[in-house]
């Protein structure tokens, strides 16, 4: 295909903003981990933090690793994220298929509470007295509960499920199967990009939950990793001795972000078809 000079000038225009939007992306992901190799040493002598340091070191993830509130705040985050994720999508899909059902009594009612509840919230006190009165402060399930069922997501799952062909359900109803038969054996398997989808919204949001926390934790061995990562940060240049020897405490804040961000930068790039595909198939109908 031949293509004018105005189809190149603009194809190279376009190329030069993306290519500038993913350094402005990029660029402050790579200061964090280079601030967070950096030892003390290098920053003497050039007298900041450089963006690519000539010496790493590790010291700053090893002295994070060796903290033991660290550590239990990971392992409280990676608990509440799996085991928050797998309760959101097993209560999201038993909301979202009957909804998808055309048949069921009360469906239009039934949707029209989940939009309101997108549209009108409760506000923060009401929240806080029903957790309360649950019994649920400093306790892991004041951070699931709360949030146990998204009603966009419900909406996307819901739209998905309609987008299934029709005659495989009769076809299985024919052949004796339930209702939740269908939806273990057929509707889900048919619905893995979506479930991907979703699962990755859940999980994210677990694990960078930080306000429920302050709200409803008061119990240090309950924090979470987001509420440690918020404390490192807030910490304070001491005044030091022998500062060749120790780790500077920007050094260490960055490290911390850096412990806190890799898990879901590892994870997405594998679910990035499914994010995309679900998205684009789950928001076709509405």
């Amino acid at each position: 295909m031949v293509t004018g000079a105005g189809d190149r000038l603009f194809n190279m225009v376009v190329i030069v903003i993306l290519s500038l939007c993913g350094i402005v992306a990029v660029f402050p992901l790579l200061y964090v981990v280079s601030v967070s190799l950096t030892p003390l040493g290098e920053v003497l002598r050039s007298g900041s933090f450089p963006i690519i340091p000539r010496q790493i070191t590790f010291s700053a993830y090893k002295t994070l690793l060796q903290e033991a509130g660290m550590v239990k705040a990971l392992g409280v985050t990676v608990l509440v994220t799996v085991a928050g994720t797998f309760l959101n999508m097993l209560f999201t899909v038993l909301m979202a298929y009957p909804l998808s059902r055309k048949w069921l009594p009360g469906r239009s009612l039934f949707l029209m509470m989940i939009l309101f509840t997108m549209l009108f919230s409760g506000g923060i006190v009401p929240t806080y007295l029903i957790v309360k009165a649950m019994g649920l402060l400093n306790s892991l399930w004041a951070l699931i509960l709360p949030t146990l069922i998204g009603s966009f997501n419900v909406l996307i799952v819901k739209s998905f499920f309609e987008q299934l062909p029709e005659e495989i359900f009769e076809s299985a109803r024919m052949d004796g199967a339930g209702e939740f038969r269908i939806l273990v054996q057929m509707a889900l398997p048919l619905s893995l990009s979506v479930m991907a989808t979703i699962s990755l919204f859940y999980a994210v949001g677990h694990w960078n939950d930080f306000f429920q926390a302050i709200m409803y934790i008061t119990d240090r061995n309950l924090f979470p990793l987001q509420v440690v990562v918020r404390e490192i940060l807030m910490q304070t240049q001491q005044p030091m001795e022998n500062v060749e020897n120790m780790t500077p405490t920007q050094t260490l804040q960055m490290a911390a972000v850096v412990l806190a961000s890799l898990p879901i930068i590892v994870v997405y790039p594998f679910l990035q078809k499914y994010f995309t595909k679900g998205m684009l198939l789950g928001s076709i109908k509405g």
